[in-house]
């Protein structure tokens, strides 16, 4: 590992103007390029202290041994030459977008003397006509089925042209009328590349010419009575607009534009682009990177926008690009690819109508391909077992840890706190073994105590059931307190210790790891609640999400995983996974608590007789105001139920007056949906305090 202050630049060696920059390593291979405004600042914003360095900063930084720069005159120039040198060097530290596919192009190949339209993968070669990306090479081949009835152009490869043309007999397209049969002469080079630029164009999206065209052919053969060319011409209409229809108009105003949307996490990030032309949609890809820079959206943005037109010209370079973030700054980028493409170009996010739909379309495509590509990661028996390996190398155990709990804390400002525990079983989720926690211990927000709580109460079962038996009989899964024919203070009720098959419940089984979501703290008290409880043969680790460090007991340092380990990504999906479970059960109990109500504490008052008093009364607080005389007058109540009502309302305390911020005023404590003097029925006799929750 190098110390950066070993190659740091003088302050006044490093040039104050645009330029580019390249981190060496001590092989002289190149691991990182950049682009500044002012390498002045910019290269001195790697030099401060590592601490205060992003982890994957730093690490680039500690790897590097030597720095070089090259000025340019624009920004420009600078975006230009950082997309070559990633081109040319391939650094393992910038974000390099893969392709999850190869994917297929309709190539039209108009630097031949007979054009020919086929299907293209991998790179562009010049002088050829490239429509798509498609998803599916077979989507391209019924496209082009549908348009040869109208657009005759060549599709065969070079060796059926030339012993067709050496035999003198055309292949069956020729015989069909699917092949205007260049080879045989039946028509002329010239007469078969109008044909294959007519092709081009109505593909490029101008498509009404020629339909109007073949309209006003087809209703002149039939004032004429060549009924049966009328025919052909509209069975070709019918195919083109078939082949239209294959692509549905999203944008109406026949824009050409390009969508690029971007889903990611801690790790990794997904793009995807769909290609508007004509206002259909004329092709998608789709990319995914491993964050091995500290990037944001807008940087993400930036390097596909790179990728994506860093060796196209012309029409392949839309008018309008929208993107979810811009660049910082956007004008050297804009002008990039106005220069690429020849003409204005316009960079933005939409904000409104048809554009912003379609973006949302685009974002959730890329949300699916990332969760796709995590899926495809997780099933796969050898990376999940790579990742097992490496967790275990990097924090010293004995073996693999095939099992792995989680815990993590969630509340709401103190209120609510619960915990969860989700387990994973060979890298893999066992979600029938998911457990959740309420703190009990004490009251209110510290994430330490309510650790130490919940690793206490779960261990403390483990070992009653191992001095027992070692077998466990617990409640409903994701619920952690006692049911029937569970232990409870220390006594076996209804006699039952195994589940159905004989086994025995999960609660008796060790994990060999627990992890914890958060640092330093969180992990040293989930230490000492086991030490406590003379457990010493379970390890402990705690992941911290903003820096994505793996914190150990007593260890002052963390342990900082490659950024491609695939244990690293285990251990993020098990943190993750722990956060979610957490934070659905602590917003379950809190939507209850708001949809509370002192009525709910009276013996056999049902809905149906709460939705009455309230509609009766008007509100909560004009009930409790009422005598048991009056609340008698209310069908269906009687004298009994009348004084329990009566004294839950006494009982309870009133919820704090509501207060308009902008005016200060207190509002009246009536229930959503009625106002003074409303006959409206409101919702249910909670709402009043579940309002209230929601401001506050």
């Amino acid at each position: 590992m190098a110390d950066p202050s070993s190659y740091r630049p003088k302050p006044g060696e490093i040039p104050d103007s645009p330029g580019v920059y390249k981190f060496r390593d001590e092989h002289h291979r190149v691991i990182y390029v950049g682009k500044a405004k002012s390498l002045r600042q910019r290269l001195a914003s790697y030099f401060q202290d590592l601490a205060g360095l992003h982890p994957r900063t730093r690490t680039m930084v500690t790897t590097a041994a030597s720095v070089e720069w090259t000025v340019v005159s624009t920004e420009v120039e600078a975006l230009q030459l950082e997309y070559s040198w990633i081109k040319e060097y391939d650094p393992r530290f910038n974000v390099k977008y893969r392709d999850d596919k190869s994917y297929p192009y309709l190539a039209v190949t108009m630097n031949e003397e007979f054009p020919r339209v086929q299907v293209m993968r991998g790179h562009k070669r010049k002088g050829v006509r490239y429509f798509g990306p498609y998803g599916h090479a077979w989507a391209i081949r019924d496209t082009v089925d549908l348009l040869l009835r109208v657009f005759p152009v060549r599709t065969c490869s070079a060796g059926v042209f030339k012993n067709a043309a050496r035999t003198g007999r055309p292949c069956l397209l020729g015989y069909i009328g699917k092949c205007s049969a260049p080879c045989v002469e039946r028509v002329s080079a010239e007469e078969h590349r109008e044909l294959a630029e007519e092709f081009c164009d109505f593909m490029a999206g101008r498509t009404g010419t020629y339909l109007r065209r073949l309209e006003r052919q087809m209703t002149d053969a039939a004032e004429e009575m060549e009924y049966e060319k009328a025919a052909r011409l509209r069975d070709d209409i019918g195919a083109l607009k078939k082949a239209m229809e294959k692509n549905a108009v999203v944008l109406a105003d026949a824009t050409d534009a390009d969508l690029i949307a971007v889903a990611e996490d801690e790790l990794e990030a997904a793009v995807q682009i769909f290609h508007v032309r004509g206002g259909r949609v004329r092709g998608q890809r789709g990319w995914v990177t491993d964050k091995v820079e500290a990037v944001t959206t807008a940087d993400l943005v930036e390097h596909a926008l790179q990728q994506l037109y860093g060796e196209e010209t012309g029409d392949s370079v839309p008018k309008e690009v929208l993107v979810p973030a811009l660049p910082d700054p956007v004008e050297p980028v804009q002008e990039w690819l106005t220069g690429r493409r020849g003409s204005i170009v316009s960079l933005r996010i939409p904000q409104r109508g048809d554009k912003k739909s379609l973006m949302e379309t685009v974002q959730r495509n890329a949300q699916q391909s990332l969760a796709l590509h995590k899926t495809k990661r997780a099933s796969d028996l050898t990376t999940r077992s790579r990742a097992l390996e490496e967790i275990a190398e990097a924090l010293d155990l004995d073996s693999a840890p095939l099992r792995i709990e989680c815990y993590d804390i969630s509340h709401l400002q103190g209120d609510d706190v619960v915990a969860s525990m989700v387990v994973f079983e060979d890298g893999l989720q066992r979600k029938s073994e998911y457990r959740r926690f309420q703190i009990k211990g004490f009251e209110g927000q510290d994430d330490v105590r309510s650790m130490h709580e919940v690793i206490t109460r779960r261990f403390k079962r483990y070992l009653s059931e191992k001095e027992r038996t070692g077998e466990w009989v617990d409640g409903e899964p994701g619920d952690s307190e006692p049911r029937d024919g569970e232990l409870k203070n220390g006594e076996l009720k209804n006699g039952e210790l195994k589940d159905d098959e004989g086994r025995p419940k999960r609660f008796a089984y060790p994990p060999q790891l627990v992890v914890v979501d958060g640092g330093q703290p969180q992990v040293a008290a989930a230490k000492r609640a086991l030490d406590e409880l003379g457990i010493d043969d379970i390890a402990v680790c705690g992941l911290a999400k903003r820096l994505e460090e793996v914190w150990l007991p007593d260890d002052s340092d963390p342990v900082v995983l490659p950024r491609t380990s695939e244990g690293l990504y285990l251990l993020q999906r098990v943190r993750d996974e722990a956060h979610r479970f957490a934070i659905t059960y602590q917003r379950t109990k809190r939507a209850k608590r708001f949809r509370a109500s002192p009525l709910d504490d009276v013996p056999g008052l049902g809905e149906t007789r709460k939705q009455a008093l309230i509609k009766y009364f008007g509100s909560v607080k004009k009930l409790r105001s009422a005598t048991i005389d009056q609340i008698c007058e209310v069908p269906g109540i009687g004298r009994k139920t009348a004084e329990a009502i009566a004294v839950a309302l006494a009982q309870a305390v009133p919820a704090a007056p509501a207060v308009n911020t902008a005016t200060g005023e207190i509002m009246e404590d009536e229930e959503p949906g009625t106002t003074a003097g409303s006959s409206q029925e409101p919702v249910s006799a909670g709402t009043s305090d579940e309002r209230r929750g929601q401001e506050t």
